[in-house]
């Protein structure tokens, strides 16, 4: 027989980049530690923090309903499992139970720790399970007990042999054949459970040891119906200046497996896969989520281009169930800063195409809403230094009346690297608004030119005074100049420019000009 060797594939087709770079000194590589007994999981997600509701999912499956298909939730996770195993030297069948219903069987990777030269010949994956309609069909041509309702109370007993079994069901009995509708019966007795049903998705091998004994057998896997998302917790002072922040991931487990006792890795990072197409047409349930104990939370460690969290203890992810574990010890004290951001501008005509905008009433719409922000450093002299995967920041602040905290807003974070910072939306400011007016539109079309000149004015009707960050968008044309400020700017970017003015409080006033210059030619 012509063996076939097994190979883990890759968890994410990754793209060969070619890089030059001078010689160096290789390195004698470390050897691997042995992998840890038991079952070890590590999750990838590619969830989306802003439209992905776990526990939507798991009520879904809870309540019956089948439009939303387990296999498409965004995420996979790889699974290892280390079990000793008898065998007998030469070819052995060995039945490895209770895989994951979700398992994608042309990732398993099969190695003998103890015996290296075992190799597996064959592979099947078994995963017709038991149910009522197999259970029947064991028993046809045997003898079973059916018990029908009659009247109110009143139940029927029909004894005979099994002839077809269906949406309805056909016994030969001693007066003759019958006809019953499944959906009628109350119920149906049968005998001893019949051999070669399983109970649980099943990979079966052919394998050819060298010798035999009870051995270590490492396999490996890739399941669907596996995924993580992030939150993070955002308690202010009441001065606006410091927080504590804390951050919990949430794990969603449909893949059709209880992991008992596992060890748990999580990947943040966008990893690549080959994307197979989506059905259409998912529903939108709740389910409340499972909480767990928050102490000790995981470990962060750079991996290849990704971040690896591993929690230093074992848990039990179990199915059909969400979780949720603390990411990181609760950081009591970080320096924040809240901001304001007022632009005023309508993102409508931010663009230009083939040439300049030259149409006067374009672009000039205003908004008088600003926008509340807070900011914060992820580095170590803030007590965080920590990478930060997406998801969503909900912010809070306690009431001085009675100390409990209220919700202030939420906001999305990508994936943050240490020493960049965080920037969360809050929400819009109440007592402060700004006006934006085109006060003077100026083309010259023989001389290739257009000058315009905005003025801005913020109103603070509350009792603090505002910081704020005027930002403006030069999207007329890709060539331009400030002619004119009454307030110094920072250039962001090719595009756009940055006041920050100071506004009084208690009904003060800000009022900011500026006249840019546009040509081509």
């Amino acid at each position: 027989m012509k063996r076939l060797t097994l190979a883990l594939f890759a968890a994410a087709s990754l793209a060969t980049v070619s890089v030059t770079t001078a010689a160096a000194p290789a390195k004698a590589a470390k050897p691997l530690a042995q992998p840890p007994s038991g079952t070890t999981i590590t999750i990838y997600s590619s969830a989306d923090p802003a439209a992905f509701n776990p526990q939507q999912w798991v009520f879904n499956q809870q309540v019956g309903y089948n439009n939303m298909n387990p296999s498409q939730i965004p995420g996979f996770g790889v699974v290892k499992e280390v079990r000793e195993m008898n065998l007998k030297a030469g070819l052995n069948h060995l039945d490895f139970t209770n895989v994951a219903a979700l398992i994608d069987p042309t990732s398993v990777s099969f190695q003998d720790l103890s015996i290296p030269k075992t190799s597996v010949w064959d592979q099947r994956f078994k995963f017709d399970l038991v149910n009522s309609q197999k259970i029947l069909s064991k028993y046809l041509g045997h003898s079973i007990t059916l018990y029908s309702p009659v009247g109110l109370r009143g139940v029927k007993q029909i004894t005979g042999k099994l002839l077809h079994a269906g949406n309805s069901l056909v016994v030969q009995t001693r007066h003759g054949l019958r006809i019953l509708h499944a959906a009628n019966l109350q119920q149906i007795h049968l005998g001893k459970l019949p051999r070669g049903l399983m109970t649980k998705p099943t990979l079966e091998w052919l394998v050819d040891a060298p010798v035999g004994g009870k051995q270590k057998i490492l396999t490996s896997y890739q399941t669907k119906g596996l995924t993580w998302i992030a939150d993070y917790n955002l308690v202010l002072n009441s001065a606006n200046t410091a927080a504590s922040l804390s951050a919990w991931v949430t794990i969603l487990n449909l893949s059709g497996k209880t992991y008992r006792h596992a060890h748990l890795k999580l990947i943040a990072g966008n990893v690549n896969r080959v994307q197979q197409p989506q059905p259409f047409g998912m529903m939108a349930l709740r389910r409340a989520a499972q909480m767990e104990n928050a102490a000790p939370a995981f470990r962060e460690k750079a991996f290849f281009e990704y971040h690896m969290y591993t929690l230093p203890r074992r848990t039990t992810i179990h199915q059909n169930s969400t979780q949720q574990i603390a990411l990181f010890p609760t950081k009591p004290h970080i320096a924040v800063q809240k901001e304001f951001i007022y632009s005023g501008q309508s993102t409508g005509w931010w663009g230009y195409y083939g040439g300049p905008n030259l149409m006067r009433n374009n672009g000039i719409q205003s908004t008088g809403e600003i926008g509340v922000y807070v900011r914060f450093n992820n580095n170590k002299r803030n007590s965080l230094g920590i990478p930060f995967p997406k998801g969503k920041m909900r912010v809070y602040q306690a009431d001085p009346a009675d100390g409990t905290l209220e919700f202030l807003g939420e906001d999305l974070i990508h994936n943050t690297p240490v020493d960049e910072p965080v920037m969360v939306k809050v929400g819009k400011a109440f007592d402060i608004i700004g006006k934006r007016v085109q006060t003077n539109f100026d083309l010259n079309n023989a001389g290739k030119t257009l000058q315009e000149t905005f003025q801005i004015t913020l109103d603070n009707h509350g009792k603090t005074a505002a910081h704020i960050l005027v930002q403006q968008y030069l999207w007329r044309w890709s060539n331009w100049k400030i002619v004119k400020n009454s307030d110094k700017f920072k250039k962001i970017n090719a595009r756009e420019i940055e006041f920050p003015v100071n506004v009084p409080a208690d009904n003060g006033k800000k009022i900011i000009t500026y006249t840019v210059r546009y040509s081509w030619r």
